[in-house]
């Protein structure tokens, strides 16, 4: 009847039964995996009759000795460090041509974890381990030679003007009647231009070593607090670091691909070829 939908009763009992159909148990996965997969070798697909292809190509591989001196000072005080996880990060590294010079930008990432003091007395002190991380910059520049191949001289965008020959005649006093200007047309500029996408030498990283140095500097005595005699408080760090960079130059050159001979089916197992 119409006024089963305003049953409150009857509405409530039907939402519950919608209610259970909704509200199921999650998904259920039961998976296992064997001890061993079998597989066998596919040929390889191939372009045998030759081409050229543009590759990078090793210009030079060199590495480079980076001296870095800086000083740190932590956001606190600390009383010990504890490790130092370093990172040697590149942000440039530009070769400019026809001088042979290669400029070089970078940071080395450092996290710091060091000690802190919550509570001590002359047997001991407690406290938290904290981290700091600081990005030391460094740059410099430093002489190529190419022990790989020497890369493209760039070509130079050029730009030449012409004009056309252009007859007038000459209505003025002075000129007779079959006298002709016989020039260019100055009224016009007419211009053939060019300009050479060159490929940019780059850098890729190839390996980096550190060697390190840290000071703790200006030692503080903490003769107010109750401390063993042999813990000391500071705040700054000197750090020198030699890094030993390995890098490797390249430039995209097109390069020929000789054919090459196809490969024979082997004729004695026809099963397992």
């Amino acid at each position: 009847m119409a006024w089963n939908k305003y049953n409150s009763i009857q509405n409530l009992q039907k939402n519950q039964v919608q209610v259970k159909e909704c509200t199921s148990s999650c998904v259920e996965v039961s998976s296992g995996t064997s001890e061993e997969c079998v597989n066998r070798p596919v040929d390889i697909e191939s372009l045998r009759t030759g081409s050229i292809a543009k590759i990078p190509i090793v210009l030079a591989e060199l590495t480079v000795k980076v001296n870095v001196d800086s000083i740190i000072t932590l956001p606190e005080i600390a009383w010990e460090i504890k490790r130092i996880k370093k990172h040697v990060k590149i942000t440039q590294c530009l070769l400019l041509q026809d001088t042979n010079i290669l400029f070089i930008k970078g940071f080395v990432r450092k996290n710091i974890e060091y000690a802190t003091r919550k509570c001590s007395n002359e047997e001991g002190f407690c406290g938290d381990i904290k981290h700091c991380t600081i990005d030391v910059p460094f740059s410099c520049t430093t002489p190529i030679s190419f022990n790989g191949i020497e890369p493209l001289p760039p070509k130079f965008n050029r730009a030449t003007e012409f004009e056309y020959f252009r007859e007038e005649a000459l209505n003025h006093d002075g000129f007779g009647s079959k006298d002709k200007l016989l020039s260019g047309d100055f009224r016009e500029f007419n211009q053939i231009s060019e300009e050479h996408f060159n490929e940019l030498p780059f850098c890729e990283l190839i390996k980096a070593r550190i060697v390190e140095f840290d000071e703790i500097l200006n030692y503080t005595d903490c003769n107010k607090q109750k401390m063993p005699f042999e813990e000391r408080a500071f705040r700054k760090i000197e750090e020198k670091m030699v890094l030993f960079i390995t890098l490797k130059i390249l430039q995209k050159r097109q390069v020929a691909i000789g054919a090459v001979e196809a490969i024979p089916d082997c004729p004695c197992c026809p099963c397992d070829c």
